[in-house]
């Protein structure tokens, strides 16, 4: 999406609010996600609800507070988020606001270098606030974060341009972390509290760019990964059973290296965080009646609790899924659709100078487009190694008793041929790889079908079955803006297209149900090419089915997107209707401006 505020110079308390705000309901929508991921530093899958949880407490603190100054937004955000944390993520994140809190002081308008000392300030609190810190974990990605975000300062004033960068940075840390923590490599996972950590400065620069965010029961995200925490193994003699919590509060209470030292005897994975009369403690421990009686000794208990952390893991592995779906990242589905099922993505892998990015992990849509109208780079795109795909398949078929793999058409890309390569030599069995005979929503709706059957117990032989009717009887239109990127793919002939781009020819090109790319229809001028498309949709669409959906996937084109849908909607009266950017897999192909209208017919006309 195009950004809706440039040149910010200066962090207020109405923008900070915002920004708790945002970053908190971004959490909140990923907080599956990172349950899922949690392995470090027990696998209870909790990382993500007590890290949302905290950092809700902190913005609910500060939402009745809209027009106040910025030292009371700190203020109250600190306060609230200690009295709130829960869990060990939770814990760290009380430490970093307190941080950037005392940072920031009583300055009213702080300019990017000053919030820049004030990350570092809560980077700082973080490493502080625990008795053995381990990198690898929201510690590293804190750190980096800080580190780019004092390099930042010193090369713009700019809030917004300034947020990117740190967003940037602190992306590249988290994806390191399994380099540096050997259970997150033996799990396939980054660490959770440091992804939790990022989808703070995605929330805030959602925020910045006027990018929705969607509330947690519509979405919850990003790709979502294999449930790491109910696969990793707890042993006892590796860590204690209860995850053990006590807010404390007295007028003389001990300081916090001594409390640290007294819970150091009875347990482990020890936090504690203090303001001036409240004193919260974190330890992982086998007595927490001990943990208990030792907090009243310092003031009065005000809440405790204590988590079964072993019983939490048994649970969430009993949650096993019985079919789990595979499906490659040139599906177009939202984010949230993906996570909502439970779908595995295999990235396809995109290349520009000498640099191999992952689909939807190292790049997106939107940069693709900036960088192709900005520069003379050239992208080309490569099917993910039967390697990355055979590692989907075993994590998919980890949490799962059987696996759907669908992948962009056989016809249109060599994904199925790997697939099929990649399901024989991984050794995996109930794996059953299927042609969607599609691209973009083609694939991606018919994933989606394959979802809500395997979530209605409907057998892999049936599904497989239903997948193939419904692939016959459904199909995509699209269109291209310019045709220089089908003539780098060699999708059209040098002479062609000069002879269109001289005439403003735009070439209407047929997805057809046996997964064949073929010319369709041709207009001149780009008005012309949606009511030439409703058209051949409306002969498509007639009789109206009794089941179908809908799916508009468009190439930085949202105005146009936005206007298909809207017409869509009022013509055929569809039971969904998807809009997405298309995939920087398939955006290199087709381009800026390209957008496509695809139909899933799921039952016919009766």
């Amino acid at each position: 999406m195009t950004a809706v505020a440039v040149g910010i110079t200066y962090l207020d308390g109405a923008r900070l609010r915002r920004s708790l705000l945002a970053a908190a309901d971004w959490v909140d929508a990923g907080r599956e996600e990172l349950n899922r991921i949690n392995v470090f530093p027990v696998p209870d899958g909790d990382t993500g609800t007590n890290f949302a949880m905290t950092l809700r407490a902190a913005a609910e603190g500060v939402r009745p507070l809209e027009g106040a100054e910025l030292p009371q937004i700190t203020r109250v955000m600190a306060e609230a988020c200690v009295f709130g944390a829960r869990g060990n993520s939770g814990m760290l994140l009380s430490h970093f606001l307190l941080g950037f809190r005392e940072a920031l002081g009583d300055v009213r308008a702080a300019t990017a270098a000053e919030v820049a000392r004030a990350i570092r300030a809560g980077a700082d609190g973080v490493y502080r606030g625990l008795d053995e810190p381990v990198e690898g974990t929201i510690l590293t990605v804190c750190r980096e974060a800080a580190d780019e975000a004092e390099a930042a300062a010193r090369r713009t004033v700019d809030i917004a341009a300034f947020m990117r960068y740190v967003l940037s940075r602190a992306r590249a840390a988290l994806a390191r972390t399994p380099e540096l923590l050997q259970v997150l490599k033996d799990a396939g996972v980054v660490d959770a509290g440091g992804q939790a950590f990022v989808r703070v400065l995605e929330g805030i620069v959602r925020l910045i760019e006027g990018d929705p965010i969607l509330p947690a029961a519509e979405t919850v995200g990003a790709v979502t990964p294999p449930d790491a925490a109910a696969l990793t193994q707890v042993l006892a003699e590796q860590d204690y059973q209860f995850c053990t919590e006590a807010l404390v509060r007295g007028a003389a209470l001990p300081p916090t290296t001594a409390v640290r030292a007294a819970l150091r005897e009875l347990g482990g994975s020890i936090v504690v965080v203090a303001t001036a009369d409240l004193l919260k403690i974190h330890v992982h421990t086998d007595t927490p009646e001990r943990v208990f009686a030792r907090a009243r000794e310092w003031g009065t208990v005000e809440t405790s609790k204590a988590d079964d952390m072993r019983e939490q893991h048994r649970a969430r592995h009993a949650a096993r899924r019985r079919i789990a779906i595979v499906v490659d990242s040139s599906c177009d589905l939202p984010d949230e659709v993906i996570d909502r099922h439970g779908i595995v993505v295999v990235p396809v892998q995109v290349m520009a100078g000498g640099r191999t990015y992952r689909d939807r992990i190292d790049l997106q849509g939107q940069e693709l487009y900036a960088r192709m109208r900005e520069s003379k780079e050239r992208f080309t795109t490569s099917q993910p190694a039967p390697g990355a795909i055979a590692r989907a398949f075993q994590e998919a078929r980890a949490e799962a008793d059987e696996v759907i793999g669908l992948f962009v058409g056989g016809l249109l890309s060599g994904t199925l041929a790997s697939a099929q390569t990649a399901a024989r030599a991984s050794g995996v069995d109930g794996v059953t790889v299927v042609d969607s005979r599609s691209a973009s929503f083609g694939l991606g709706l018919l994933a989606l079908r394959a979802a809500e059957l395997a979530e209605e117990g409907v057998p892999v032989e049936a599904i497989v079955q239903e997948l193939r009717t419904i692939r016959d009887r459904s199909g995509g239109i699209f269109t291209v803006d310019t045709l220089e990127n089908l003539l780098q793919s060699g999708r059209v002939s040098r002479g062609r297209a000069w002879l269109g781009g001289l005439l403003d020819i735009k070439p209407l090109l047929d997805i057809t149900p046996e997964g064949r790319v073929i010319p369709l229809d041709r207009v001149r001028g780009r008005e012309a090419t949606i009511p030439r498309v409703l058209a051949h949709l409306d002969r498509r669409l007639t009789p109206r089915p009794a089941r179908f959906r809908l799916a508009v996937a468009h190439g930085d084109a949202p105005d146009v997107a936005a206007r298909l849908r809207d017409e869509l909607l009022r013509r055929y009266a569809p039971d969904e209707c998807f809009v997405n950017q298309v995939t920087a897999a398939l955006g290199v192909h087709t381009g800026p401006g390209a957008w496509a209208v695809f139909y899933q017919i799921e039952e016919p006309a009766p």
